[in-house]
């Protein structure tokens, strides 16, 4: 768990082999806080000092779902994603079968099945907010820990029967987390095969992005996009760490009415353009 190290004047210091483990300690530690002393926070500690993100001083719950929703919001508010896993961790442990194995710990458990389903319609209400696609990833892999697929199982059904029908937010957000964790390699990503040209907006590009990045090939036939989505396509084509390495787009109008292009933009989206595979009828 932990490695030896030589920090400053040769003084011996000690971290975690992998952050994680600080997270799952984390989590534990609100966790079993709560349970057994029905408060959220202790006193500041610097080891600790992530819980602080996480918890308000002095502030009494009544109910594990309301430690649950508090630290959702906490992760949502955070901009680097740090509370990401901590959050994953802290509501996994909520689980019945979880509990049994942390039973020399703590004896009293609560009413796990109230506080999951509490927990379980407040994340599905946030992913149906306009969230951005790595926050609702997270959500989606927090209601994985919760036992809770419904949404997952209802985007695949939808697979499975080909037809082509308009998604709310969440079941786009639902379509993106399926995708990327399918077993199977994105070769390619049709977009249409889900929408239809006309529908195509800029929110469902950006939200399909991390998809379009983990594909090889990506394929996007759309009558009108504006520079957000250029934007956001010629930053997945300079990534180093995106799979994509073709990308065929159709526009019938490109619209760059409302956009402020300076110079670095210009250029992105003259890259775009000098693509032979992507086509714009109208600028």
């Amino acid at each position: 768990i932990f490695r030896e190290e030589f920090g400053l004047h040769q003084s011996k210091v000690y971290c975690f082999v992998h952050l994680s483990i600080q997270e799952h300690l984390a989590a534990l530690y609100v966790h079993l806080t709560f349970i057994k002393e029905q408060r959220k926070v202790l006193k500041q500690n610097q080891v600790w000092r992530i819980l602080l993100y996480v918890l308000k001083l002095n502030q009494v719950c009544r109910t594990l779902s309301d430690v649950h929703i508090h630290a959702v919001d906490q992760a949502l508010d955070s901009q680097t994603g740090h509370l990401d896993l901590f959050l994953r961790f802290f509501l996994g442990l909520s689980l019945e079968s979880n509990q049994k194995l942390l039973h020399s710990l703590v004896t009293q458990t609560g009413s796990s099945s109230q506080n999951k389903e509490e927990t379980v319609q407040y994340i599905k209400k946030k992913i149906s907010e306009d969230l951005s696609t790595e926050k609702s990833i997270n959500l989606f892999h927090c209601l994985n820990e919760l036992g809770d697929d419904s949404l997952v199982e209802e985007i695949q059904q939808y697979l499975k029967s080909g037809a082509q029908s308009e998604l709310s937010p969440s079941q786009w957000s639902a379509l993106v987390f399926v995708l990327l964790t399918s077993a199977q390699d994105l070769e390619e990503f049709d977009l249409n095969k889900y929408i239809t040209p006309d529908k195509i907006k800029d929110e469902i590009l950006v939200r399909v992005m991390p998809v379009i990045a983990a594909s090889r090939k990506a394929i996007i036939r759309c009558s009108e996009i504006t520079g957000r989505s250029v934007e956001a396509l010629t930053s997945v084509l300079n990534s180093e760490t995106s799979s994509l390495r073709e990308l065929h787009l159709t526009v019938k109008t490109l619209n760059l009415s409302e956009n402020k292009l300076e110079d670095s933009g210009v250029k992105r989206l003259s890259a775009l353009l000098e693509n032979p595979e992507c086509k714009v009828k109208d600028l």
